[in-house]
């Protein structure tokens, strides 16, 4: 049976929207200099996708017990504003091309990331791209993180899209396994985390820029062209 066409883009953003993660790796490092935690950014290829909840769960369980999340997290995130205030924060290839091309050819767009709204959404709108999103779903809305479907379901009842005619946008496998368990076809850009043989088993296509999902929906508007003139060019 033929596949539905695509009528809707979910991005994920650490990663996939933004060169995040190793921003936030060099953060977690720092932090962990602070607490006498040696090599904390190394966690990161273990907790990509995941939300503050899931993260907390798996230092205490990896790390130790009485893992001070709270004073971790403020830690980080004056390190990650004082690296992105310095540095900037880049923006993957092709997002903005991407983003202006769906919203001009009418796809429903939606962000789902595990990040916290506020911290989200700042990035988004400093960065020009929110206003490009009809919803969007954060870490901090959801009972259950990625790889747990619920993110991604409930950002298609935020847009009113058809999972089945959604492709969701991720860098990292807890992500994969997340859309695809909400009924989507999963895109994957890798970022820090290559996928394994399990995760590719939920990937739908693999590439390496978010220019080549632009060329991806320009050949299916080329095509939708040809079927309504008949097949005539």
């Amino acid at each position: 049976m033929a596949q539905k066409k695509i009528t809707a883009l979910i991005f994920d953003m650490d990663g996939l929207i933004f060169d995040s993660e190793r921003v936030v790796q060099r953060s977690w490092n720092r932090a962990g200099e602070v607490l006498g935690i040696p090599k904390m950014g190394e966690h990161i290829y273990h907790t990509i996708g995941f939300n503050v909840v899931r993260r907390e769960q798996y230092f205490r369980t990896a790390i130790r017990e009485d893992f001070p999340m709270e004073r971790f997290n403020e830690l980080t995130r004056a390190f990650f504003k004082e690296i992105v205030a310095s540095e900037g924060l880049a923006m993957k290839p092709g997002v903005k091309e991407l983003l202006a091309y769906a919203k001009e050819n009418g796809y429903k767009l939606a962000v789902a990331s595990s990040s916290r709204r506020e911290h989200a959404v700042n990035l988004l709108t400093e960065a020009g791209v929110y206003s490009y999103f009809d919803g969007s779903v954060f870490g901090d809305m959801v009972k259950n993180a990625k790889p747990d479907p619920e993110i991604y379901r409930t950002a298609c009842e935020v847009i009113q899209a058809v999972p089945e005619e959604t492709v969701a946008l991720e860098d990292a496998p807890a992500g994969v396994k997340s859309a695809s368990g909400a009924g989507l076809r999963a895109i994957m850009i890798p970022d820090l985390v290559q996928p394994d043989e399990e995760t590719m088993k939920d990937v739908w296509k693999k590439y390496n820029t978010l220019l080549d999902v632009l060329e991806l929906l320009k050949e299916q508007e080329a095509d939708n062209k040809r079927n309504m003139s008949g097949g005539k060019e």
